[in-house]
């Protein structure tokens, strides 16, 4: 009977520290998160709205402006040749034809290379540009983040985030955008 009272007793200890345990554990994340104090950004966002975005694009274009009006000035240059060849082609001596067609893609090859370069060089500028934007951005997160007490600061991957922790707006008056 005593061995019997003792795995009672031991069942009724157990049960109880599992809901001891159960409970305790279920309030603890209460309790911690009452104290975290988490902030989003949505990077993407800050990235469209920035004024340093505006300036870099503005940069971007005005660098690459003479180079594209000259590969216009190229294109042109080519249409009306491949217009002269059509029209003139019945005309044209078999040797002018020739000069022609030879001339008209040398154009060809020489402005697809020298707009693939132009691409490349573009792309190169554009991601100079962003890679300086980006650690601007974290710097200025970083910043309101110690400033405002924050624990963590989420950007990217974030499925939901609610207004209460949507801090893109605060970035983006410190990075000055009106």
């Amino acid at each position: 009977m005593e061995l019997a009272l003792n795995k009672i007793t031991r069942s009724k200890t157990l049960i109880g520290l599992t809901f001891a345990t159960f409970f305790s554990c279920a309030t603890v994340p209460a309790v911690l998160a009452a104290d975290l104090q988490i902030g989003f950004v949505n990077i993407l966002k800050v990235l469209d709205l920035a004024p340093q975005a505006k300036q870099a694009d503005a940069r971007l274009k005005q660098e690459f402006a003479p180079k594209e009006k000259s590969l216009a000035g190229t294109r042109d240059d080519i249409r009306r040749m491949e217009e002269r060849l059509r029209k003139e082609e019945d005309t044209m001596s078999a040797s002018e034809l020739t000069r022609l067609t030879k001339d008209l893609r040398t154009q060809r090859r020489d402005f697809d290379r020298d707009q693939e370069a132009l691409r490349e060089d573009f792309n190169l500028r554009r991601n100079e540009e962003l890679n300086k934007l980006q650690k601007e951005i974290f710097k200025a997160i970083v910043s309101l983040a110690k400033e405002d007490g924050y624990d963590l600061v989420v950007g990217e991957g974030v499925i939901y985030a609610g207004e209460n922790v949507d801090i893109t707006h605060k970035i983006l008056k410190r990075l000055g955008y009106q």
